[in-house]
């Protein structure tokens, strides 16, 4: 993202706090603007429109989220192909109790947000798109037999626990789509090296 004005950050900064806190369609730019500590005014001079500011605060949420998952993914302990990938699920827990208490910030836009033109959805299509290529990297990096399939499963294994954690339906969805995901590399033909 851009190197921002002050006022734009503060702008960001509340406009993500109260995107994700209390949704979209809830949240006007009075409120943001009175949040941040400017006038409405500054906000359209930085941003332009509201739909540009939701696609604005899920970008940024989108880089911090990437570069977070592939640097816990990095740092895992053995490092194997298979431990990569299951670290992936290892920094989603993280993630879940430090960054989404209300689940993911993405599948609660899309659902706010229906109208297939807004600005956010290709947003939301280009996350999901890289979590899913990231995951297939990583498959083909262990060796598995369908790295497309694989990796197919593994974002379905991990959308289901962002959307499950906030809903508190299961103890704990995360461990429970971990403990499936290294399930789904056995059958995958992906053994530790």
């Amino acid at each position: 993202m851009e190197t921002l004005t002050p006022a734009a950050r503060r702008v960001l900064d509340a406009a993500a706090e109260l995107f994700y806190g209390q949704g979209i369609n809830a949240v006007g730019v009075d409120l943001i603007a009175k949040h941040a500590g400017v006038t409405k005014k500054t906000l359209y001079e930085r941003f332009g429109s509201k739909e540009a500011l939701v696609a604005a605060y899920l970008r940024e949420r989108d880089e911090r989220w990437r570069a977070w998952l592939t640097a816990e993914v990095d740092k895992a302990p053995r490092q194997t192909p298979p431990d990569r990938i299951l670290a992936t699920f290892d920094a989603l827990g993280v993630w879940m109790r430090r960054e989404n208490p209300r689940g993911c910030g993405f599948v609660n836009a899309a659902a706010e947000l229906p109208d297939t033109g807004h600005p956010a959805r290709q947003v939301i299509g280009d996350q999901k798109r890289w979590l899913r290529g990231y995951l297939r990297e990583l498959s083909e990096d262990a060796g598995a037999t369908d790295p497309g399939a694989l990796a197919d499963e593994l974002l379905l294994l991990h959308e289901g626990a962002t959307v499950l954690y906030g809903l508190s339906v299961i103890p704990d969805p995360v461990d429970a789509a971990r403990r499936q995901a290294r399930r789904a590399l056995r059958q995958a033909g992906v053994r530790d090296r």
